[in-house]
């Protein structure tokens, strides 16, 4: 049986790293289990956030939404993407009409496989990503940006992710495509 894990809000905070005492118990689960991990970051943040023992003691670690894949902390594949021209002013576009008064900067990021957008801004300090997840929740802004991206750009998925951000690629190229790499699997989230 294969076990996937979430990073962010699951393993750990979002954007934040795993606590000891759990990363101990993860570590030996990973050990006696086939664990795989995915996360919308990339491979470099997923290190940070749980360590070199763990990302290669499991079988793999799927980053940018399965877009790419290591394996021991060697490279296996990765999907290329970028924006078009006119897709990458739309979300500037959105990002000037926002009513959000702060930014933070890095708006628009681009990952192996996937955009991430941000209206805050992936600068944002843990007080200011509260204060915009306090606003998102209130008035639905990413889950309403994410649908004007939709419809407007059919070849792409945008969905909410993170605390934060909204995760852009190409459509069908989302968490669930690594369904193609694993037979079976059985999806845990903890809380």
């Amino acid at each position: 049986m294969n076990f996937v894990f979430d990073v962010d809000g699951t393993l750990t905070p979002s954007r934040d790293v795993i606590n000891h005492v759990f990363a101990d118990w993860f570590l030996n689960f990973a050990k006696n289990n086939n664990v795989y991990l995915v996360s919308g970051s990339d491979y470099q943040k997923t290190l940070e956030q749980l360590g070199t023992s763990i990302c290669h003691t499991v079988k793999g670690v799927y980053n940018c939404a399965g877009n790419a894949l290591n394996v021991k902390g060697q490279p296996v594949y990765s999907n290329s993407f970028e924006l078009t021209d006119d897709e990458y002013r739309f979300l500037e576009t959105l990002l000037e009409l926002s009513a959000y008064p702060e930014r933070t900067g890095q708006h628009i990021e681009m990952r192996t496989g996937l955009c991430n957008f941000s209206i805050v801004g992936r600068g944002a300090s843990r007080e200011q990503r509260k204060t915009y997840i306090h606003y998102d929740t209130a008035i639905n802004e990413r889950k309403n940006l994410a649908e004007l991206i939709n419809r407007q750009f059919p070849r792409l998925e945008a969905t909410v992710a993170g605390e934060t951000g909204i995760d852009i690629y190409l459509y069908g190229k989302d968490k669930a495509q690594i369904a193609d790499d694993l037979s079976s699997f059985l999806v845990i989230r903890l809380r």
